[in-house]
């Protein structure tokens, strides 16, 4: 028998000795920021090195990267060595490496930048049954972030590790069609400064023609009966409550709409289209127009989606001689120049504002945007009044080039509380976006400065990691706290649809269909703009099914703009919640992780008790009534979210099993 069992002992032992590089798995599952992973190699086809160190194995890949690898269980241990390639070239390049167990994370390294010596990582891998590496960046954004994975090896035994392929998954669509009678969508408050201009199209579902009418109107305003476009100029501050009526050869809706005209504006947060993660430098008039265009005959601007915003490369760049973008940026008066692309930015935004629209447009308070085009730097004022008399109604301000003047926080403040102060003063009401990547927590500040929105990290990109990070960030700094009414924490766009491919096509989003649920969702728990950035005139069914459901959009708009914040997680699963004004709470249940799994909201930490109706909100569907907790099935990297609404004390609640 003692022979037996050292014949067995021998024979596990050799197989925990098995070695596998991990740049022999398939490196075309890996997600990243910038480029493709490379086999041995950095991410530049240069030979791997690190602080002068060289390397003959490993992984080259870009910060933000994630690299899946399914273990099963069987592995023993993952070692490797990694920092920044020392083909990134620039003082700039900073990362930080984990490795995460099932989404716990085993390993973290310090921050590393170009030229430091690698560092080792040996964590043991027992029971894991999905092994991420993640290459994030050094929190100053993704430029330079060469990252290896040198020497990577998994220790093993039984089956042979390899890269994690999630499966397919098919776009199922769950909104209900809007009914053919009236229904009035959108916010219940909305807010003005007197004597602006002021311009709201009453969103309304329902077969057309459609007439409608509102009583109450504060003076100087007027609606459309044809089109439901309210405008004119408030004479006097005040809040007016206005009662709408929408009506078809069908039905009769109504609803109560509080106009508040005094200081604030943009009381819930704005909805619309933004041109960036799309178009990039292709930008033109006609895709502004065709863009509006498609807002209105999707129905979208029925569904309360307002903006039609310009982001990067409308204007000219300085020094350049292209016949489209190049010629002098700014007049003989310093004003500024759009280029050949843009012939008539009055015209554009008139033309915007003819369907019921608002258009937004992007500048940076540095000498140049991002994308090298002319900047607001010293012409400050200028700028400000030119986009008034231009007549546009978002500002997104992007940090780009830009040199703070004082150290800290009062230096990120400073270009800001400037642009803030002169829209303020110009003749019409323009929200201001900050997009400054969340430095100096600038939810802390952000209102002050006379901001409506600001961006509280880097750009999203289109990887499901960089989505993800959202839900650590809104955490850890509880980000619930600096959102109300005019102040929203903007995660970056709502990447769906199809987004930009090379050389100005198009290509799918690469969020899966239950990740794009969950983007939606979160969004609007989060009390968060709403910023299409994909290709709203190629909008399928399915894509189109996100963007109007008004149970879920009404999450996002309700006027309390309390935002949710997470109240409990189990392993890769999370539940958000956020009061409304109602009285009822509106609950996400997230799972994160890779594989299905049963998520439990808890009525004791959503902070409920007794007995409370489920609706789910995506189905447009009553779930039941339950006490003490609601649970249910979640796929992968998908969400159900509901909204619970306190039930009659009579009756007894149905319960589910616990899973």
């Amino acid at each position: 028998m003692s022979l037996i069992c050292a014949a067995l002992m021998t024979l596990a032992a050799m197989q925990v000795t098995k070695s596998l590089s991990v740049s022999d798995l398939d490196l075309s599952t890996i997600k990243q920021g910038w480029g493709k992973a490379v086999k041995d190699r950095s991410v530049t086809d240069t030979p791997l090195s690190i602080g002068g160190r060289p390397f003959s194995k490993g992984v080259g890949t870009h910060a933000k990267s994630v690299f899946k690898i399914r273990l099963d269980g069987r592995a023993v241990r993952f070692h490797a060595w990694c920092g920044v390639d020392d083909n990134a070239r620039s003082e700039r390049a900073s990362v930080v490496l984990r490795v995460l167990g099932d989404g716990n994370v085993l390993w973290q390294s310090p921050r590393m930048t170009w030229k430091q010596a690698a560092v080792q990582v040996d964590v043991p891998l027992k029971n894991v049954k999905i092994l991420t590496l993640e290459g994030g960046d050094g929190g100053d954004g993704i430029d330079y972030d060469h990252v290896d994975w040198a020497d990577a090896t998994i220790t093993y035994s039984g089956k042979v590790p390899l890269a994690f392929v999630p499966p397919l998954e098919r776009p199922i669509i769950l909104t209900p069609p809007a009914p053919p009678t009236p229904r009035i969508n959108g916010p219940s408050v909305y807010g003005a400064r007197p004597g602006h201009p002021f311009l709201y199209q009453v969103p309304a579902t329902g077969r057309r023609p459609m007439r409608f009418s509102a009583k109450g109107l504060p003076k100087g305003l007027s609606i459309n009966p044809e089109n439901g476009q309210i405008s004119g100029r408030i004479e006097k501050p005040g809040t007016y409550p206005v009662k709408i009526s929408a009506s078809n050869r069908l039905g009769l809706a109504t609803r109560t709409l509080r106009i508040v005209a005094g200081g604030e504006i943009a009381l819930t947060p704005q909805m619309g289209w933004n041109s960036w993660y799309v178009w990039l430098g292709h930008v033109s008039d006609k895709i502004m127009r065709a863009s509006a265009d498609a807002m209105v005959s999707t129905g979208l601007v029925n569904h309360g989606w307002q903006y039609v915003d310009i982001d990067d490369c409308w204007a000219r760049v300085p020094g350049s001689k292209d016949p489209v973008n190049g010629g002098p940026t700014r007049d003989a008066s310093g004003n500024l120049l759009p280029n050949a692309k843009f012939p008539d930015m009055k015209a554009l935004t008139d033309y915007i504002h003819s369907k019921g629209l608002k258009a937004g447009i992007y500048t940076s308070p540095g000498p140049t945007t991002c994308a090298g085009f002319e900047g607001a730097f010293r012409h400050e004022e200028q700028d400000a009044k030119t986009f008034a008399d231009w007549g546009f109604d978002l500002l997104k301000y992007d940090w780009c080039s830009y040199k703070a003047e004082a150290p800290g926080v009062e230096g990120l403040k400073k270009p800001y509380a400037l642009m803030g102060s002169l829209l303020k003063q110009q003749d019409r009401d323009i929200v201001l976006n900050l997009c400054q990547y969340g430095m100096g927590e600038v939810w802390k500040w952000g209102k002050e400065v006379g901001g409506q929105s600001w961006r509280t990290a880097d750009d999203l990109g289109n990887g499901y990691n960089l989505f993800r990070d959202s839900f650590a960030l809104y955490d850890r700094q509880h980000l619930e706290s600096y959102s109300g009414p005019g102040a929203f924490n903007d995660p970056d766009y709502l990447l769906l649809g199809q987004v930009a491919g090379p050389n100005g096509t198009t290509q799918p989003t690469q969020f899966t269909p239950n990740e794009q649920y969950t983007q939606v969702s979160m969004w609007c728990l989060l009390a968060a703009p709403l910023i299409l950035s994909g290709d709203i005139t190629h909008l399928d069914p399915f894509t189109l099914s996100l963007l109007t459901n008004d149970e879920v959009l009404a999450i996002d708009q309700d006027s309390l703009v309390k935002a949710a914040r997470k109240v409990s997680q189990v392993g890769e699963t999370q539940v958000w919640a956020r009061p409304l004004e109602d009285g009822g709470t509106a609950v996400g249940l997230f799972n994160l992780g890779d594989d299905e799994a049963t998520v439990n909201a808890m009525w004791a930490d959503v902070g409920l008790k007794g007995r409370h109706k489920v609706r789910d909100l995506w189905r447009q569907k009553d779930v039941g009534t339950y006490s003490e907790r609601f649970s249910a099935k979640v796929p992968r990297h998908g969400v159900v979210l509901v909204k619970l609404t306190s039930a009659a004390s009579s009756g007894r609640a149905r319960r589910r099993p616990t899973g």
